[in-house]
């Protein structure tokens, strides 16, 4: 089972942040976001909703009671359940698409 401090660090890993960009994003110490990938530390749950925005994802993916889709690498706020839809199968084509 992957843990939460893992799940941190690839979503940071993933949008090409820093542990000090995150940091700053959510207003914390970089320290802090280091304490939290290694396990030293678990959030708050303020501080989990502050980063469950600035990743864009939400809280359940995080804690991981939902996966890493791939909607988790796109922010999809604000748009409705249409148009997500659309979303992903447009990004579904263009992998079929890259696969050839």
């Amino acid at each position: 089972m992957v843990e939460f401090g893992e799940r941190l660090r690839a979503l940071r890993k993933e949008r090409n942040l820093t542990q000090k960009q995150l940091a700053t994003l959510i207003g914390v110490k970089n320290s802090v976001i280091s304490f939290y990938e290694v396990g030293d530390r678990t959030p708050s749950p303020e501080v989990l909703k502050k980063l469950a925005v600035a990743l864009h994802v939400s809280a359940d993916t995080l804690l991981g009671i939902e996966p890493i889709t791939p909607d988790t690498s796109f922010d999809t706020m604000g748009l409705d359940e249409n148009d997500k839809k659309l979303v992903r199968s447009l990004i579904e084509t263009l992998k079929r698409k890259n696969k050839r």
